[in-house]
């Protein structure tokens, strides 16, 4: 929902509150924090202007004079979460230092279960998420390529964090509404699965499973899956 008459335009390029009257008593920056600390806590879908004109303390029509649309209070949540990048100086290694983003952004979007929802070019141009970028492409400067090719690899990269981030959240989810134990379940699946590995049936199955039938390391799995799109690039 929106401010009928409202022209749509960029949160950040207008003014902190719209109309007349006493100096506000809050900031989008409280506005923010609210929103996170609900979506935190109950998830986006639980994110309404009813609900954060609650948490900071005001009617909520006059929420509307701070944040007229329900996206805009969406890229305030994604900046302020987006303040949270550490920012380093640059060591001269970018594919040590991308690996490094990576990582800190998989443990960002941990944090923040629902940002995940929000990757979008949509919400990239606020001011944390540009400064994010400036430092993504800090990061790249010695790589040999062009600046289009350098928001590429970004994108890439980020696109790898955020698919298993979600597949993660998306498990833990699957698990929390199993009728019984994770234990449980595993062991029903792994019995059948190993049933139909000694039909005979999957062949190539069965060889695979007899040569490496341990645990898959999902630390190792996200770093390897993070290292071939930067070899990618590094080879292009």
């Amino acid at each position: 929902m929106a401010v009928r008459g409202v022209e749509p335009e960029v949160i950040w390029a207008r003014p902190e509150r719209t109309g007349r009257g006493p100096r506000p008593a809050f900031t989008r920056a409280d506005i923010a924090a609210v929103a996170v600390r609900i979506a935190d806590a109950e998830g986006l879908d639980a994110v309404s202007m009813r609900h954060v004109a609650a948490g900071v303390g005001c009617g909520t029509m006059s929420l509307y004079n701070y944040v007229p649309r329900k996206e805009d209070l969406y890229e305030l949540m994604f900046d302020a979460v987006s303040a949270e990048h550490e920012l380093w100086e640059p060591t001269g290694d970018w594919r040590a230092d991308m690996m490094r983003v990576a990582e800190q952004t998989r443990e960002l979007m941990r944090r923040h279960p629902w940002v995940a929802r929000l990757m979008s070019p949509v919400y990239g141009f606020s001011p944390h998420a540009l400064r994010y970028l400036e430092h993504c492409l800090a990061c790249l400067e010695p790589l040999d390529a062009s600046y289009g090719t350098k928001f590429e690899l970004v994108a890439m990269v980020n696109g790898v964090v955020t698919t298993y981030v979600r597949n993660e959240i998306d498990t833990a989810e699957r698990v929390r509404n199993l009728p019984w134990s994770e234990e449980r379940e595993n062991a029903m699946r792994i019995a059948y699965l190993g049933g139909q590995i000694a039909s005979g049936a999957y062949p190539r199955m069965a060889e695979a499973f007899a040569r490496d039938s341990g645990p898959v390391d999902m630390e190792g799995v996200f770093r390897r899956a993070v290292a071939r799109v930067l070899d990618g690039f590094a080879s292009s």
